[in-house]
């Protein structure tokens, strides 16, 4: 592998001995150990369940005081849900999956595919069956759409599992993400458990403050000599990506970052290397880098209720982890002649002034902040939530074109005839001058749906996006865990756009073109997701026990938090 400028000049690494400590045991445990059977991660996906369970509070707590969390801010549910709690459901929905398999042979999906007008397997994925997500997310539904021309027969590619025991493993950098918990652990247990790799994480140095947590979660994988966790800075980063044992690369962040270990930092460099196709690296690269996320709002005769929720859950896109999301909603679609956009409009404003500030704890915060928004704010450490009316792309196309990652979203009205035109311009709008793959949303009435289903699949099918919602955030699809997430197909390393590759199939199905939530208009009981909710950390409590040892008594558990505060 070639070496990196940094290598050359000779600059000093300060934790240089504990990375090639990692790099060496790992490397060790490959030559003394071989193959990893479908027993084996069995057995420890259910070790890893239970020693998460044992650190699930420190990991929270944590978490809450590097974000300035009150301990009595009902924000510390965040933590709950986007760390352990995801990290559960994903060991359990794996686990199911993992038990199916080893009994028959594949695993079993929570209902019938069905091929589309467009010739394309649509594979039910939510809700999933072992863990009551039909009675706990009542009225959710979600379809993993596989790329064109997969075969009935070919619906699932265990491949990575019935491979010969007796081969190695290849060893596997994950270089995690810093803003939320669960994905640098669900990227690490994704390629142990699921593609049968050994890992090294190096965690991100703006959560590296949870390595001995993560030490502790996956005492199982570390023990087993799968895995090893490693921190530092930049130097650090660039040294491991460079060091001649690592045989693939994942990476969870920038796109800068990104084409830094591809082509290099330098820009002249970067340019050249693209032009002439020549990469520092010679080992795969997956990915997930990040997205302007578009929420495209579909006119029609919304009833007050309906306009609140989905006021609610746009506003809960927005300052979820404050804002320092790749999913955040960061552009909202409008159509110009809605009769209920400036009121649809105040609505998103007064949910967010409800919800007070948070510590921008992201580097650079302020600075992107000011120049999203024109502003100078007020309080650099606590920057307000913005919304952008009417916005023009070309006056102000960094809006649409870069992902600011912070608190700043922009809506946008667009002229349509009809209902369907402004859908079909919607979507040719975010495909073509909003950047990114990853995930995108659409708010459509029950009446269009009745009307118009043909154009809503069509335009659903058209969305060059991994990650879709109808009528609901897509974090969701990256959360349930058995919806596969990634940027759309189609990236390479001159063009990553989103990223290259999914994480979280669970089902392991093959070639995944995207994942599609559908949902009605409001939702009852209110999402624990939203900055409304009355008691949702002890929600998400209930839901880690659930996933942790799913029975009905933990489900009742979960409903009686739902119920009483």
């Amino acid at each position: 592998m070639e070496k990196t400028i940094l290598h050359q000049q000779g600059v000093s690494i300060p934790n240089q001995s504990d990375l090639d400590q990692a790099l060496k045991e790992l490397a060790e445990a490959n030559r003394t150990s071989v193959g990893f059977s479908v027993a084996q991660r069995i057995q420890l996906t259910e070790q890893c369940l239970l020693s998460l369970s044992t650190v699930a509070q420190e990991w929270v707590n944590l978490s809450c005081q590097a974000k300035r969390i009150p301990k009595d801010s009902s924000v510390r549910a965040e933590e709950v849900l986007a760390g352990p709690v995801s990290v559960a459901r994903f060991l359990q929905v794996l686990l199911i999956s993992l038990k199916t398999i080893s009994n028959t042979g594949q695993p079993h999906l929570p209902g019938s595919p069905k091929l589309s007008t467009e010739q394309q397997w649509c594979v039910p994925v939510f809700p999933t069956s072992g863990i009551y997500d039909a009675l706990v997310f009542a009225g959710l539904k979600a379809e993993a759409w596989l790329k064109p021309g997969v075969e009935s027969t070919s619906l699932f590619d265990l491949s990575q599992l019935n491979s010969e025991c007796s081969r190695s493993m290849s060893l596997t950098l994950v270089l995690g993400a810093g803003n939320v918990s669960a994905i640098p652990a669900t990227d690490v247990l994704t390629k142990i458990l699921q593609d049968g790799e050994r890992v090294l994480l190096k965690m991100n140095p703006v959560n590296a403050y949870l390595k001995p947590v993560f030490e502790q979660a996956f005492q199982p994988l570390i023990t087993a000599g799968l895995l090893r966790i490693v921190d530092g800075n930049a130097a650090a980063g660039e040294y491991l990506v460079s060091a001649p044992d690592i045989d693939r690369i994942h990476i969870t962040g920038s796109t800068q970052t990104h084409d830094a270990i591809v082509w290099g930092s330098d820009p002249g460099e970067r340019e050249s290397r693209k032009a002439k196709n020549q990469p520092l690296i010679d080992v795969p690269i997956s990915s997930e880098l990040g997205n302007v996320s578009p929420w495209i709002v579909v006119p029609g005769a919304y009833s007050e209720k309906q306009l609140q929720f989905q006021a609610e859950n746009i506003a809960a896109s927005i300052v979820n982890n404050a804002s320092f999301n790749c999913l955040a909603t960061k552009v909202i679609i409008t159509s110009a002649d809605w009769s209920q956009r400036d009121r649809f409009l105040t609505m998103i404003e007064h949910q967010l002034e409800q919800v007070p500030s948070r510590y921008a704890y992201y580097p650079g915060a302020a600075e992107r902040w000011e120049r999203f928004t024109g502003e100078v704010p007020k309080d650099k450490e606590y920057l307000p939530w913005k919304l952008l009316r009417n916005t023009d792309p070309r006056q102000s196309p960094h809006l649409f074109r870069e992902e600011s990652f912070v608190c700043v979203c922009a809506e946008t009205a667009l002229e349509a005839d009809t209902y369907t035109e402004f859908l079909e311009r919607a979507v040719d709008f975010v495909n073509q001058e909003v950047w990114g793959t990853l995930c995108a949303t659409i708010t459509v009435s029950d009446a269009f749906q009745k009307k118009n289903r043909d154009v809503l699949d069509r335009c659903l099918s058209r969305l060059n996006y991994g990650a879709v919602g109808v009528n609901h955030w897509p974090a969701l699809n990256y959360a349930f865990m058995s919806t596969p997430w990634g940027g759309a197909p189609g990236a390479d390393l001159t063009n990553v756009q989103s990223g290259i590759g999914n994480v979280h199939n669970t089902f392991f199905l093959s070639d995944v073109e995207k994942t599609v939530l559908y949902g009605p208009l409001t939702l009852f009981p209110k999402p624990v997701w939203f900055p409304s909710h009355s008691n949702p950390e002890a929600v998400g409590w209930g839901l880690m026990n659930l996933y942790c040892q799913p029975s009905l008594m933990n489900l009742l558990r979960v409903g009686l938090s739902v119920v009483f505060k």
